[in-house]
């Protein structure tokens, strides 16, 4: 039989229904007849047919036409929110952090599936699962691995060997023994006074990566989980059933402890969870309404969920993601600006760059030779000043690879730390079956990823430096040669000033973020975890610097489309006409001043989508198969573009 889950002020009620021809009203008299069944005043409600109210899918919010049909609006198992009236909005209702989830009404269970087995997860795999491009499940190793760690486990409690996490309390409690019969309340009393967050929740997006990171991570067989416990955890990821994760309360050691344990809390039915079919909703009622059952907490298990630096290197593996794709991004920007600026290609030369050898230096002038080089791509633009007397260009043209280039080699050294934290056993104590034994260790210690996402801050934010140095040569009338502010009737219109001013307000405001967080320490848990690594704001603050770079290369990225509308009808290169076709697609040139917020949006989600890389890839990528130059006698490791392969082998199941 058809059921819906409806929210009414603090309750959440199930009302079967036998007939989905009834009506939306009919639904909601049947709710409000089984609240006030249960309350002594009747909630207040002298006559449910007298009662005002609106009604809404819990998931989107979108309003229920009283009169529609269930049938025609929901579907078996839908969550529903009834707001009486002169009620304020349910206190159980829990925005997520601002921007738009890709799991939403739109949202289409995956078909295909990564195989973890805690050895090739990459950040890559990992921003795809926590978009929900695919399920998971173990590799038969893997789940080998993991039930040979529990029986080593379930012999320890057996023979009631005392081993810290397992038969004793935790930190400053270890070496206090717990009896047999108390175990199972141990781990779950971790796991609910552990659950101390606060703050927003984590997006879906990023509570499917928290998830997957630390499946992944027990995949390895080093944590004790039960595979009985992983499979319940694997089935929760796959319907998108994901706990209220607090972004705030990591010190990052012992590990992400309060985030991890929100997590746990969840999987255990207790407190909130979020799927696409219910949005937020009480825990144990969304695990129902997907045919799943909490999870039941054996011996260690509590601690096995918990221990970690997931939180950390999730955010960290969206970090170097969004900032290698804004990086690169930042090539083809600032190569339409130096177009706009009538500057000079020489400074790109291969030889120049040969003769100071870093990777980054070298790809960076190279995707310059690819989207200006004159015998490549005609540029009229180019030509128009080709006998100028111009020697040089300003440091923000002339010094893109050395400065970009840095950018690039900084990305890469933080995305191979946080490529090996993923696929590593970051538990306390670890399990070795092959010994027999466990090991008490300090794997959970989160200063690996944080002093990386600290570095990847402080290297990305210079995009952003430079980007706002660039927009100010453009809308500067003194130095671009356009008018002011980018322009026509300065004065009456102000064009790009604003605009400028809100690039200069983000890097400012990056200056400040880029202050590293993992200087910092405080003794906790009574001086046993006496040195933390503050790696959960190192990752937030990447994630907001990042942001911010995308948005102040958005604002160049329109100003230099702009600078071309006073260039025509001179054309530059074809991948750079590509690029002003993409932006001109999403935003109109300006003729006067008109409502500016939208179309640096629509520009920064052109960033955020890769599409400014995706129309001039092929260019580059034909230009650097066609036109790199002749071999010199160099050193054979002084110029690799790319980061050494990884040995790490991704396994896709269908």
């Amino acid at each position: 039989m058809p059921r819906f889950t409806v929210h009414i002020r603090d309750e959440w009620l199930a009302v079967p229904c036998r007939d989905t021809s009834k009506t939306i009203q009919w639904l909601a008299y049947e709710a409000l007849k089984r609240y006030i069944k249960n309350k002594p005043d009747n909630g207040g409600i002298t006559a449910v047919k007298d009662t005002r109210f609106v009604v809404r899918r819990c998931q989107g919010l979108g309003l229920l036409d009283a009169d529609d049909t269930i049938e025609d609006v929901l579907e078996d198992n839908d969550f529903v929110e009834l707001a009486i009236e002169g009620d304020t909005m349910s206190p159980d209702f829990i925005p997520c952090e601002p921007g738009v989830s890709h799991l939403t009404a739109a949202y289409k269970e995956p078909q295909e599936y990564i195989a973890l087995d805690g050895n090739s997860l990459t950040s890559t795999d990992l921003v795809n699962l926590g978009r929900g491009l695919y399920k998971i499940k173990l590799t038969p190793e893997a789940e080998t691995k993991v039930v040979q760690s529990r029986e080593l486990l379930d012999t320890i409690v057996k023979e009631n060997r005392v081993v810290y996490g397992i038969t004793t309390g935790f930190g400053k409690f270890a070496r206090t023994v717990i009896p047999i019969n108390k175990l199972k309340e141990l781990q779950e009393n971790l796991i609910r006074s552990h659950s101390a967050g606060v703050g927003n929740p984590l997006s879906p997006e990023r509570t499917r990566m928290l998830l997957a990171l630390r499946i992944n991570v027990m995949a390895k067989g080093h944590s004790g989980i039960s595979l009985e416990t992983l499979h319940a955890m694997i089935q929760a990821f796959n319907a998108s059933c994901l706990s209220f994760v607090p972004q705030k309360g990591t010190v990052g050691a012992s590990g992400d402890l309060a985030p991890l344990s929100h997590l746990a809390l969840g999987l255990m039915g207790e407190g909130k969870m979020w799927s696409p079919k219910s949005g937020w909703a009480d825990a144990k009622y969304v695990l129902e309404a997907h045919g799943l059952k909490p999870i039941s907490l054996k011996p260690k298990e509590g601690i096995a969920l918990i221990n970690g630096t997931q939180m950390i290197t999730s955010l960290g593996a969206e970090a170097v993601e969004r900032a290698q794709a804004i990086a690169r991004q930042a090539d083809i920007i600032a190569a339409l600006t130096l177009e706009v600026l009538k500057g000079t290609t020489k400074a790109f030369d291969s030889d120049i760059h040969r003769l100071r050898p870093h990777p980054g230096q070298i790809e960076v002038a190279q995707r310059f030779r690819s989207l200006l080089d004159s015998d490549h791509h005609p540029s009229e633009i180019a030509e128009s000043h080709r006998f100028c007397e111009r020697v040089q260009d300003a440091y923000t043209l002339r010094c893109c690879p050395q400065v970009h280039g840095v950018v690039n080699d900084t990305i890469t050294f933080a995305q191979n730390i946080i490529n090996t934290e993923i696929n590593s056993a970051t538990d306390n104590p670890m399990v070795f079956s092959e010994r027999g034994e466990t090991i008490s260790g300090g794997n959970f210690h989160g200063e690996y990823p944080a002093k990386a996402l600290d570095f990847l801050a402080i290297g990305v934010h210079e995009l952003a430096s430079i980007s706002e140095r660039r927009i100010e040569r453009l809308c500067n009338p003194s130095l671009s040669e356009l008018p002011a502010f980018l322009v026509n009737e300065g004065g009456l219109n102000s064009g790009f000033m604003i605009a400028h001013c809100t690039a200069a307000a983000l890097v400012s405001e990056n200056k400040v973020l880029c202050h590293p967080s993992s200087v910092d320490s405080l003794s906790t848990s009574a001086a046993t975890e006496d040195h933390v690594s503050m790696g959960g704001w190192a990752a937030r603050k990447a994630l907001r610097v990042i942001e911010h770079v995308e948005q102040v290369l958005a604002i160049e990225l329109l100003a230099a489309c702009q600078g071309i509308e006073f260039l025509r009808p001179l054309r530059t290169t074809t991948p750079l006409e590509k690029v002003y076709e993409l932006v001109r697609s999403v935003v109109k040139p300006w003729i006067k001043d008109r409502f500016m917020s939208p179309d640096i949006e629509a520009a920064h989600r052109l960033i955020i989508d890769q599409k400014v890389w995706q129309v001039a890839k092929p260019y580059i990528e034909k230009y650097e198969t066609e036109y790199i130059p002749e071999s010199r006698p160099v050193s054979p490791t002084a110029f690799s573009l790319e980061p050494p392969a990884s040995p790490r082998k991704r396994v896709r199941l269908e």
